[in-house]
């Protein structure tokens, strides 16, 4: 008998077991999990899990629901208050493009899967890797689930100061991940305009840029001393890339 790729034999990431996620979960009483299914398990894994749900009124009722599972990730909006501007990226993303984005080249804060990483580790590199920047103190925001009615990822949200000095590279991404990244350096009253008149339509990006904006780094209100501690020296403010890429 051949053996199934990532439930009794390793997937192409060496996996096993994906189909007792969730299995174990009884956290909730009114919710009692009976099955789990492996329908897909490419790069991420899609399952169909059968449940008995308890409702409001006490009836129970039998539900399905598919889970896409990438993992979890983190994001970070990098900042440098003195001279006003923010680090973003630009790429293009297929499934923007072919539900009515007109070219599928998203602004965005850079971001990453946590892969086997903790998020702190994971955000400074992504951000090493993207932006081609070592950020300095980072300052957690809040954790969210961008999407709960079918992908299970957690994102972790940063903030973190930057200057001329912390530039490591150009950045760009892995190009073997197929990344093909570009770096901008944006005033932070454009690219909160950005978010919107619709040019930044990517909601981690968002609300990073609004929490800045409300609370954050650019609040009119006192900063707290995490963002003046992390407050250096650089100039300038228009928007731009980061540089030329590497040869």
């Amino acid at each position: 008998m051949t053996g199934r790729a990532g439930i009794d034999t390793p997937d192409h990431r060496g996996r096993t077991g994906l189909h007792l996620a969730g299995r174990e979960l009884d956290r909730n009483p009114d919710v009692r999990i009976r099955d789990v299914e492996l329908t897909s398990q490419g790069w991420h894994v899609l399952r169909r899990t059968t449940f008995d749900y308890r409702r409001r009124d006490g009836r129970w009722e039998t539900q399905q629901r598919e889970t896409y599972d990438r993992g979890n990730g983190a994001v970070v909006l990098p900042y440098d208050s003195e001279r006003g501007c923010v680090l973003l990226t630009r790429q293009f993303r297929y499934p923007a493009y072919v539900n009515d984005h007109p070219d599928g080249m998203l602004v965005e804060a850079a971001a990453g899967l946590l892969d086997a990483d903790d998020p702190h580790t994971a955000i400074r590199r992504e951000s090493a890797e993207e932006l081609g920047v070592a950020l300095g103190p980072l300052t957690p925001v809040l954790d969210a689930y961008m999407s709960p009615g079918s992908v299970t990822e957690r994102l972790h949200f940063f903030a973190a100061p930057y200057t001329p000095a912390d530039r490591t590279g150009a950045g760009g991404g892995l190009e073997e991940d197929g990344e093909d990244i570009e770096v901008l350096e944006v005033p932070f009253t454009d690219a909160l305009a950005m978010a919107h008149d619709g040019r930044i339509t990517d909601g981690k990006t968002i609300l990073l840029l609004q929490w800045a904006a409300l609370f954050g780094p650019f609040s009119p209100h006192q900063k707290s001393p995490a963002f003046a501690a992390g407050e250096e020296d650089g100039r300038t403010s228009s928007v731009r890339g980061a540089g030329p890429r590497p040869a």
